[in-house]
């Protein structure tokens, strides 16, 4: 298909996506045709690992591309979405299992979707264009793709501020969060990747791996638990409306564009994900509960509506004072019964 490239080449499995005008937006076809792939490579001994990487400078890939999904649920339709991110969480949860090494290469935008094809694998390379995110709640989504693991697993409460804030990393950042391995400049890429290709052996990342530009969320640590340490989204804001910093005041400022709703459902998630046995699973059938009623019940296509369909910025979201009633999160995150997320091999 166009816009994917699927091929082996010497010992490794090569997924390049092609779709750069559209910031590489993944589509259901391109999660599917990832998915056949490395099935198929996983029990082929000629294919020593998988490199994934995209054409264009802008983006490695910027989310899923919601154009379809806005379409079929302002029509009603519910299913398309729900059939889109139930495979797509499957195919998230095989790259993080995968037996063999996954290598990425995350230049520009890597964001949502593009998490979860490229931040999952074994070895997750970002250069100086690289821009991390998990941006899901400024369109009334939450953090998704297994993007709560990731956040659930970042240090102190850091997980909270990204999934409720949805804050751009760079490169020394996604690595201090969890969501990237190794810096290199992006010149050195096309070496290394032929390399990859010749033998088959990602230790030759080790080698070229450098320190990257000095971050911004280390020296904010402090602030971050210190203000994100609440049990819910109301504790959070009440201690940053009382902190009178200028770090309680950007933050306040950021998290009131995005969806009270899906802010809430994210701390909470977080939150019983980390009192749970941590693992890709859980947190994608714990995300499939809201993603599900997301656009029945959520901010989804109201957030899409006001981003990028008319782009008035000026999203109606429920709960606009930002005051989100426990009940209104449990009736997002309660089991789905015979709907919930299951795994080809579970029977349950």
């Amino acid at each position: 298909m166009s816009d994917i490239n699927i091929r082996v080449t010497g010992q490794a499995g090569r997924i390049t996506l092609t779709r750069g005008a559209a910031l590489n937006a993944l589509s259901y076809d391109m999660c599917m045709a990832i998915d056949a792939a490395m099935r198929a490579w996983a029990g082929d001994d000629a294919v020593k690992l998988v490199v994934i990487d995209a054409e264009g400078e802008k983006a490695f890939c910027a989310g899923g591309d919601i154009a379809e999904l806005y379409d079929t649920g302002t029509a009603g339709d519910y299913a398309y979405g729900r059939k889109f991110w139930r495979d797509e969480y499957r195919l998230n949860a095989y790259i993080f299992e995968y037996p063999k090494p996954v290598v990425s290469f995350l230049q520009g935008f890597t964001m949502g979707g593009g998490v979860g094809i490229g931040c999952h694998g074994t070895h997750r390379v970002v250069g100086d264009s690289s821009q991390i995110a998990m941006p899901e709640v400024g369109i009334g989504l939450i953090p998704d793709v297994g993007g709560t693991l990731m956040l659930a697993l970042a240090p102190g409460r850091l997980g909270e501020y990204l999934g409720t804030t949805a804050s751009r990393m760079k490169a020394a950042d996604a690595i201090y969060a969890g969501f990237a391995d190794h810096y290199i400049p992006e010149s050195f890429w096309p070496v290394l990747i032929s390399g990859l290709e010749r033998d088959g052996d990602p230790q030759i990342l080790e080698f070229a791996a450098q320190k990257p530009p000095a971050g911004t969320l280390e020296p904010l640590q402090a602030d971050i638990d210190r203000c994100f340490a609440g049990e819910t989204l109301t504790d959070i804001l009440t201690v940053l409306r009382a902190d009178e910093s200028d770090f309680s005041e950007t933050t306040l400022r950021t998290m009131g564009r995005n969806a009270p709703l899906a802010m809430a459902c994210t701390v909470e998630l977080l939150h019983r994900l980390r009192g749970s046995q941590l693992g890709i699973r859980k947190a994608l059938k714990n995300e499939y509960r809201y993603t599900y009623r997301s656009m029945e019940k959520g901010d989804f296509l109201e957030g899409i509506r006001a981003q990028i369909i008319d782009k008035d910025r000026q999203p109606k979201w429920k709960y606009a004072a930002q005051e989100v009633p426990a009940s209104a999160v449990s009736q997002m995150l309660m089991p789905l019964g015979a709907d919930a997320l299951v795994f080809e091999e579970e029977n349950t």
